[in-house]
């Protein structure tokens, strides 16, 4: 296989720029995810992969949900608060301000359009992400005008 053509190949898929977060008891994570998809109308699923050496990744097989905070398209500069180690001081998440979601406790960013919180109901562990099947049990909408940020919008790739 020629690499360099995979890499263009896979890069050509859409995604969105998301940031998942989870809760463990008090214990709270977060960090920026992109390969997100509905997976199902009736129950409401969704798929995420989430690299399996991060710290969501130990909170969402812990507490076996996760929620999904869904960046709008002016939000380059929150997201990247969200790429590197999570910090938690009061009601704040990486400098952002959060509740917690009535079904997981996992944190919702106020300043964030949408949100969806999940169960999760199926683990695909291959390679160096793992793939997180939830249930969508809980959703939310603060601004419904706001058109979501997508990857290839940020002239950022992951992926390839």
């Amino acid at each position: 296989m020629d690499a360099q053509a995979k890499k263009v190949a896979l890069r050509a898929i859409n995604y969105g720029l998301f940031i998942l977060t989870a809760a463990d008891g008090d214990e709270l994570g977060a960090g920026g995810v992109n390969w997100l998809s509905q997976a199902s109308f009736a129950p409401p699923l969704v798929m995420v992969a989430v690299r399996a050496d991060s710290n969501t990744h130990a909170l969402i097989e812990r507490a076996n949900a996760f929620a999904i905070n869904v960046l709008a398209e002016d939000q380059l500069e929150i997201a990247k608060a969200f790429f590197g180690t999570s910090t938690i001081e009061g009601d704040l998440v990486n400098g952002y301000r959060f509740e917690r979601g009535a079904h997981t406790g996992a944190p919702l960013i106020l300043d964030l359009p949408y949100w969806f919180e999940t169960r999760v109901t199926d683990t695909v562990k291959r390679g160096d992400h793992t793939i997180f099947v939830g249930e969508v049990v809980n959703a939310g909408v603060r601004d419904d005008s706001a058109l979501p940020l997508s990857l290839r919008a940020t002239g950022m790739n992951y992926g390839g």
